[in-house]
């Protein structure tokens, strides 16, 4: 299957709504499993905020750095699941955290560090990847598989 993917460039963080809209419209028929790659300091959590203002989330978005998960709800009573995969040390990890359940829930997934959990992850995900031009600048490629 061949992979559609867009891009963009943002140059400071009022870009991010408008590149937040232009994921969500891109992927409204893509995996509700999406992979956040990029470098510590890339700015996965500030997208995946951006993407969470954008669906209506009720709920403050941070990172679950030491819960592993967070979960959300939007005005229209979806929930997304938050992920980040940094400290764990192994898959039995998300395991015991109910990893798969999650990602079958068709709720939408947003995956931060999902290389520590590559193995668990279903085929067809979206990927974005964020790439730091400069201090304010980012490219974001996303590929839906």
């Amino acid at each position: 299957m061949k992979a559609n993917t867009l891009k963009i460039t943002t140059n400071s963080l009022t870009d991010l709504p408008e590149a937040a809209k232009k994921i969500l419209d891109f992927t409204k028929s893509s995996s509700p499993v999406w992979l956040f790659e990029g470098e510590m300091g890339a700015g996965k959590t500030t997208l995946i905020k951006a993407i969470c203002d954008e669906l209506g989330v009720l709920d403050h978005v941070n990172s679950p750095t030491f819960a592993l998960v967070n979960e959300y709800m939007t005005n229209d009573a979806d929930t997304v699941y938050h992920f980040d995969m940094y400290r764990i040390k192994d898959e039995m990890e998300a395991f015991d955290i109910g990893f798969e359940e999650y990602l079958y829930s068709q709720n939408l997934c947003l995956i931060e560090w999902p290389s520590k959990v590559e193995r668990l992850l279903p085929d067809d995900c979206t990927e974005i990847s964020i790439t730091t031009i400069d201090e304010n600048s980012r490219e974001i490629i996303v590929t839906i598989m």
